[in-house]
């Protein structure tokens, strides 16, 4: 039986990490023979291009042109996917989905990705619980988002990122056997992301091993912030600003990589730990939100506290002057990342569309 999907999200530009799981997913499932999938794009250019800098006028357009395109959408499809975020994004963008697809009765699964669905649910539970009780289902990519929900008593279910793992693989050539170490830290340059963390800890990395490398792929608004930090830390030579990369440009930052630093404050499933993973690439990270769930301590990844320069350098010249330790964590994290291939995400997906589709 052929089932008509229809997903709801962003799409990159910009390279976010929701936004790069909607697209791959939407190319994804154009290439399944029983699927016949649409996509309604939340952050797609407004018609005219004044309209997008009157802050009010672009809210009110931006609201009511979407109304009227997911209400179309709605009477064509079998089952809608909405991707869905906390703060504004939920009230905006997905709350209209669930109550017109409420209303119209077809099934909505709501794939919440908000790594800081706890705090958004503390304060406004009251806003969200009426229309996620009206979702079909709610899928969380992470066991650390299905444990957030099941305190504010929702039922979710867990399917995980999906990893192209013919994008991001080792590099066919050798790596510089850490003789000349290159760091690399692949997350915007806002304060939730604890990138002056990962600058202080190079800065005492340096004092003890002079000759080394971190490339900063992001952009954001702490960017001059944090480029005075390096200079005032006397980094210039060690530290560099890549800006914003597109993912093909990631992965071949990934290949010429030694170690990837997540110095993340707040995290629910990052994509970047992933594709480290899945590049052969050791990962040093933070232990907060949802990373204990994808990687354990000393196996697949070295895990530190959140804020703390001191304890990221040290294990940073642990995988330095220990080599294999470095390569265990390797050689693992190539074997836990397989499960985020399509070939079994695509199992999962497919199974909750049918079992939705076949109740209309």
């Amino acid at each position: 039986m052929m089932l008509n999907i229809g997903l709801i999200g962003p799409l990159p530009p910009p390279y976010g990490g929701m936004a790069n799981q909607a697209n791959q997913l939407y190319q994804l499932l154009q290439q399944e023979p029983d699927i016949n999938v649409s996509f309604l794009q939340t952050n797609s250019p407004y018609s005219y291009a004044f309209i997008g800098k009157i802050k009010g006028l672009r809210a009110i357009v931006r609201l009511l042109t979407y109304v009227g395109e997911v209400y179309k959408l709605t009477g064509k499809v079998d089952v809608l996917h909405v991707f869905a975020n906390s703060g504004w994004s939920w009230q905006l963008f997905t709350a209209p989905v669930i109550w017109i697809a409420y209303l119209r009765k077809t099934p909505v699964i709501v794939n919440y990705r908000g790594g800081e669905a706890r705090t958004y649910f503390e304060k406004s539970i009251k806003w969200v619980a009426p229309s996620m009780k009206r979702a079909s289902v709610i899928v969380v990519p992470s066991g650390y988002l299905k444990q957030v929900f099941a305190e504010f008593n929702f039922e979710t279910r867990v399917i995980a990122n999906i990893i192209n793992l013919q994008r991001f693989k080792p590099a066919e050539k050798n790596k510089n056997a850490l003789n000349i170490p290159h760091l690399i830290v692949t997350r915007n340059l806002e304060p939730i992301y604890g990138l002056v963390t990962a600058i202080k800890a190079v800065a005492i990395v340096k004092e003890k091993i002079p000759h080394f490398k971190l490339s900063i792929a992001g952009s954001g608004p702490q960017k001059e912030e944090l480029k005075k930090l390096v200079s005032d830390l006397e980094l210039e030579s060690t530290v560099v600003f890549t800006g914003k990369l597109r993912p093909d440009e990631v992965a071949d930052l990934y290949q010429a990589a030694d170690i990837m630093l997540n110095p993340t404050t707040v995290d629910n499933m990052p994509n970047s730990v992933l594709e480290a993973m899945a590049s052969g690439v050791a990962i040093i990270t933070t232990n907060v939100g949802g990373i204990p769930y994808i990687v354990k301590d000393g196996k697949t990844a070295l895990l530190v506290e959140v804020n703390n320069a001191q304890q990221m350098a040290d294990k940073i010249m642990l995988l330095l002057d220990n080599k294999p330790l470095y390569l265990n964590l390797v050689t693992n994290g190539l074997t836990e990342v397989q499960q985020y291939a399509w070939e079994h995400v695509k199992k999962q997906w497919l199974a909750l569309y049918q079992s939705l589709g076949a109740k209309i």
